[in-house]
């Protein structure tokens, strides 16, 4: 169907003939819009055109009010069950303690059990530039601290002054039911 917002009802409707649906959802074929305006207002119903771009408009009998709070209901509903992916940031240097990385270790490992994308990054200060393969296997020594929880988005890359690398959650693992204990079993352990 077409946007809400652009349907035109009743008298917005200014072609002559169009393709009718009736409020009982049956085609009545093409008919002239001023008959179809008619059965509309007998019905106490509006008339809205939902398929402007075709030849001849398809329009239905309904109630404009009621279609328009039920497709806003339906919005509201998708928007609800959406699921926002934050992108959380960890800073460090290359010259950082191994305290340090643990900490920041197991900041990564929250962020990603709470279901957001995590990227890491590097500060190259100075001299440092001259070394990025030390920042490399500080990121690589994040990622053997956190093994097992994430997916490697993006590797591990320079940015100007920046080592950076994306880290998104591994899908957490469905759980089976348990099964049902046979009858039997479950009497032995109640009388015991």
């Amino acid at each position: 169907m077409a946007d809400n917002k652009n349907l035109r009802t009743n008298e917005q409707i200014r072609v002559r003939e169009v393709r009718l649906i009736d409020d009982q959802g049956e085609q009545k074929g093409v008919i002239s819009t001023v008959d179809a305006l008619k059965m509309a207002r007998d019905l106490g119903l509006d008339l809205v055109e939902i398929a402007p771009q075709s030849s001849p408009p398809v329009c239905k009998i309904l109630d404009y009010g009621k279609f328009k709070f039920e497709q806003e209901k339906k919005l509201k509903d998708n928007r609800k069950n959406q699921k926002i992916v934050k992108i959380k940031e960890i800073r460090m240097q290359p010259k950082i303690d191994d305290h340090d990385l643990d900490f920041k270790s197991k900041h990564v490992r929250e962020f990603l059990g709470e279901g957001n994308k995590v990227k890491v990054t590097i500060r190259f200060r100075g001299r440092e530039l001259a070394h990025t393969e030390i920042g490399e296997d500080v990121l690589k020594s994040v990622l053997g601290r956190v093994e097992g929880l994430y997916n490697l988005e993006r590797p591990p890359t320079m940015e100007g002054r920046f080592m950076s690398m994306i880290l998104s959650p591994k899908a957490a693992p469905v759980k089976k039911a348990e099964a049902p204990k046979p009858a039997a079993k479950a009497e032995a352990e109640t009388n015991n």
